[in-house]
């Protein structure tokens, strides 16, 4: 489904992808584990297009997708849905309105289908009869599911999940990565989720994938990860201060003359 090969992209001093190359299955959940700051939200943003890559190939679905112009990316991003860190809800408009907003804004559907379509989103991931609250008066939490409603309401074949699990207890965290598993065995969507929460990669994974220096160096079932000999990635699953991943990696990896 979506195929990566031989990626670049610079911005500002920094070689932020560098040769990175990636395969993700028709309905698998791959997991891109890594340090903050490192790169893995610049991946994501390349493959939906918000950033375009310096050199190297993206292809989604058979599709090369980085020689598309905008008004062809856009057709494409219908299919994509983007799970983003913080939720990026409209503060000024309802959960319905959250919810149904790219329904409302870019598809030809009438008033009755969009809210039915918002309420059955919201009872996928477990929120009912909330449509006329505002984002102020949601949870961290929920907020998370309103943004996951609100990408299950374009009926995608492709979720992207930025940090989903960042700033929620361990319970939230938990209901969270059962949601995601759900829409994998429900719907059968290709997922790619981004995170260094590992708890939340083993819960959630097919495969996972290890981000470091701008590559993947590591992809494998979540076991082959969890018992690899790759000093990166027992330092960085395990948690450890000392190893090849130095405190300030994110400030200086990478930095073009």
């Amino acid at each position: 489904m979506i195929e990566i090969r031989n990626l670049y992209k610079v911005l500002g001093p920094k070689m932020v992808l560098n040769n990175l190359s990636l395969t993700v299955k028709r309905g698998e959940t791959k997991v891109v584990i890594g340090r903050s700051g490192v790169g893995k939200t610049v991946l994501l943003r390349n493959i939906v297009g918000l950033v375009r890559p310096d050199s190297g190939s993206i292809k989604i679905n058979g599709v090369e997708v980085t020689d598309l112009n905008e008004k062809d990316y856009n057709r494409l991003r219908m299919e994509i849905g983007m799970v983003f860190q913080g939720g990026a809800l409209f503060d000024s408009m309802n959960v319905g309105d959250n919810v149904g907003f790219v329904l409302n804004e870019f598809m030809n559907l009438d008033r009755k289908t969009v809210n039915d379509r918002v309420r059955d989103s919201l009872g996928l991931v477990g929120l009912k009869d909330v449509e006329h609250m505002m984002p102020s008066q949601l949870s961290g939490g929920m907020r998370k599911r309103v943004s996951l409603a609100r990408v299950l309401c374009m009926e995608p074949h492709i979720i992207l999940y930025d940090e989903p699990t960042t700033g929620v207890d361990p319970i939230t965290a938990s209901a969270i990565n059962n949601l995601i598993v759900e829409m994998r065995n429900k719907l059968k969507v290709t997922s790619i989720v981004v995170t260094h929460d590992m708890n939340s990669a083993y819960q959630v994974a097919d495969s996972i994938a290890m981000f470091y220096k701008g590559q993947i160096i590591a992809d494998g079932r979540p076991e082959e990860i969890k018992n690899s000999k790759h000093p990166v990635i027992q330092q960085f699953i395990h948690g450890e201060v000392q190893g090849p991943i130095t405190e300030d990696e994110s400030l200086i990896f990478g930095h073009v003359k």
